[in-house]
């Protein structure tokens, strides 16, 4: 009996313990992503042959205490190192893990050559070659703590590497995590079931499972080993064993009655899919068709297993659509599907709630180093269910009902058509064009989590229908409190770009890469304000975002602007805002500064200033934390001394229930007049608290 080591995908290691043991391993026991066992070397042979599971068999060839990296060098020194290959083969060493001393594997690795090396000059006065391309030995290590398992993988290349599939870029299923899927599946017990996979791809899953209903080992075409050169190597006992799997797979290939469907919509990866099946041997027994999963033909009289890996996107802009995808499965399982077994893997629970099915069983399990859930089906009679989602979608139409004369008369190209109307659907809805971005409000704690996303899936499937867009021109952001620096950090790099128009001016909006599109739809009333009044004016935008206030001054007339604002994206988008609307010159001024330290050190005077600043900040970037409720006094008295006798200001803020200090700010020689409603548009009017509103002027 030998000891051994089998490392496998993180979330395989129960299921490489059943099939260890079914394939007459002993003392076998799990680790993370790895398998320990005992066993004679037929078997260790018979496991490297049938193992659909495993990435690499590994033969113990000693344990150590691996401290430091001196202590690895004597431990692997002292091993008898022509006991294992020769001089005359070249040999790699694969390292693995790490310790407080070894925080580096390659470092650990040359330590482990090094003793390799250095062994067998000492035994034989010669050393064999090291070759990091297909080496013929490779020494595997595995070190966790201060424990180092010093081993020959047998196997040798990657053991998910049938030889079927030529690798011609990023495989979207390693061949082990799809034998797993199908064995998680249940198909894999019930090999003569009918196997359907709607999204085959490059086939992956069907050939994996044609192989197991053929009897077929999976790594029967091999053609090079770890072991071929490894000095216990037994050849003999190996062609009995490779002789004994061939005649398996031969009856098996002739018994195979099981049917398995492939479709994908995507004509040249089918042709992909039929080389590899072709490879493996199995391309008579699958039949592969082109066709869209939302439109899948009825199914075979003999109810079997739907078993697929879907395609689900890692940006929260790939949600949309891909929900109605889901939720098109869901309604087409719903209704014809009945009596089968459907299997899907998915990275997002969002897309598996838009079935709207009853796992009964889910899987955790990675694909590569993104997790992933293996969610479980059974389809019954009757299981249509009813609509989700219908009061909001009602209510979205009511809105949309409501706005639209509105929208006519002005022209408007960008607006809000829902905010929160229903408290249960806590989204704020917005239109550029035909775009739409959803904005979700994070869930109040008292909500579940499994709830608000199944509201926010209601949402996202209705919204195509009503607003007539297609799903991939939905875009979904989630709203949360941003400090600091979160401020200014990106969403997202897809740089979604539009041109929209207001009132005469054009403004470049990015849908995607912000928490906010550049901008303000709230503040649309208080722009045109500030046009109507800019005339021949000396304008301050302070805390200028992507200017659009000053864009809307230069439009009306302004002598000059001055735009503010301590980001440099925002001032660049500015910039741009002003190219795309031809206003250039040097009277328009673009300043990167700490707004609250700019305006202490201005002396400068203006006849219109436009304030919009923070609720709250506070940003590394500004010398101070600054609160609006706190410090709107002292903000005035600054803007008080540079504002010019006839001059205006217009203070807008975002703070609920913000109170302004009218005894202060009369005290200051300031008159205000609360214009909130005034610059408030019938998109925001369910949200009084959007912003507040005050122009303050001298007091004559």
């Amino acid at each position: 009996m030998k000891r051994f080591y089998a490392a496998t995908p993180k979330g395989l290691e129960y299921l490489l313990v059943d099939e260890l043991t079914a394939l007459g391993a002993s003392e076998v026991k799990e680790g993370q992503a790895v398998v320990h066992f005992k066993a004679e070397l037929d078997t260790a042979y018979r496991i490297c042959l049938w193992s659909r599971l495993a990435s690499r068999v590994v033969l113990v060839l000693d344990e150590m205490l691996a401290k430091t990296a001196d202590q690895i060098y004597d431990g692997v020194k002292g091993i008898y190192w022509p006991g294992v290959f020769t001089p005359k083969s070249d040999f790699a060493v694969d390292f693995h893990g790490g310790n407080r001393e070894i925080r580096n594997s390659q470092f650990g690795a040359l330590k482990v050559k090094d003793g390799i090396v250095d062994a067998f000059v000492e035994a034989l006065g010669n050393r064999p070659t090291v070759s990091k391309q297909s080496p013929q030995i490779r020494i595997d290590c595995a070190l966790r703590g201060d424990k180092l398992l010093v081993g020959l993988n047998l196997t040798g290349a990657a053991m998910h590497q049938r030889g079927y599939r030529l690798d011609k870029g990023k495989a979207p299923m390693r061949e082990n995590l799809a034998a797993a899927v199908l064995m998680r599946s249940g198909w894999a017990q019930d090999t003569q079931k009918p196997l359907i996979d709607p999204f085959c791809g490059s086939g992956t899953l069907l050939i994996e499972a044609a192989l197991m209903a053929t009897d077929t080992a999976p790594l029967l075409e091999r053609e090079r080993w770890g072991f071929d050169h490894w000095v216990g190597h037994q050849p003999m006992l190996w062609r009995e064993i490779l002789t004994e799997a061939k005649v398996r797979a031969n009856r098996g290939m002739g018994q195979c009655k099981t049917r398995f469907i492939g479709r994908d919509i995507n004509r040249r990866v089918l042709a992909i899919a039929k080389e590899n099946a072709e490879r493996a041997g199995v391309d008579g027994l699958i039949q592969f068709e082109g066709g869209d999963a939302t439109h899948m033909p009825s199914p075979p009289a003999t109810p079997g297993y739907v078993v697929a890996n879907p395609p689900y996107g890692e940006r929260l802009g790939d949600m949309p659509s891909l929900l109605h995808l889901f939720a098109s499965l869901g309604q087409q399982f719903k209704a014809e599907w009945a009596g089968w077994n459907v299997s899907l893997l998915c990275s997002d629970p969002m897309l598996l709630g838009a079935l709207r099915l009853k796992a009964d069983k889910q899987y955790k399990l990675y694909n590569g180093a993104l997790e992933v859930m293996l969610a479980n089906y059974s389809i019954i009679e009757g299981g249509a269910g009813r609509a989700f989602g219908e009061d909001f979608a009602n209510r979205l139409k009511k809105n949309l009902k409501q706005l639209k004369k509105w929208v006519k008369q002005e022209g408007i190209e960008c607006y809000r058509v829902y905010d929160a109307d229903l408290p249960e659907y806590n989204v704020a809805i917005d239109l550029y064009q035909d775009w739409v971005v959803v904005q979700e409000y994070a869930p109040p704690k008292t909500v579940p989590e499994q709830k608000a996303r199944q509201r926010l899936i209601d949402v996202l499937l209705h919204l195509p229908d009503v607003l007539e867009v297609d799903p991939k021109q939905v875009i979904v952001k989630v709203r949360q409190q941003q400090k600091g620096k979160g401020q200014y950090e990106k969403l997202d790099q897809e740089h979604h770009e539009l041109k929209v128009s207001e009132y005469g001016a054009r403004f470049l909006v990015n849908l995607t890469d912000y928490l906010d599109t550049g901008l303000f739809l709230d503040h649309r009333l208080a722009r045109r304000y500030i046009q109507e009044n800019a005339k021949d004016k000396r304008f301050l935008n302070l805390f200028a975002y992507t200017g659009s206030a000053s864009v809307h001054a230069a439009i009306g007339g302004a002598r000059a602007t001055t735009t503010v604002d301590m980001s440099k994206t925002y001032l660049r988008w500015a910039e741009d805002n002003f190219a795309v609307n031809r206003l250039k010159g040097r009277q328009h001024r673009f300043i990167q500064a700490d707004c609250l330290a700019w305006l202490e050190g201005c002396e400068e005077q203006f006849d219109f200033i436009f304030i919009d600043p923070p609720t709250f900040s506070n940003s590394k970037r500004m010398e101070k934390t600054f609160d609006v409720q706190r410090d709107h006094l002292w903000l005035m008295t600054q803007l008080k001394r540079i504002l010019t006798p006839g001059g205006q200001i217009l203070f807008s803020n975002n703070k609920r229930h913000f109170k302004m200090d009218e005894e202060g700010i009369a005290a200051l020689g300031l008159k205000a007049t609360n214009v909130t409603a005034k610059t408030q548009s019938p998109d925001f009017a369910r949200n009084k608290h959007i912003h507040n509103a005050w122009v303050l002027h001298h007091v004559e």
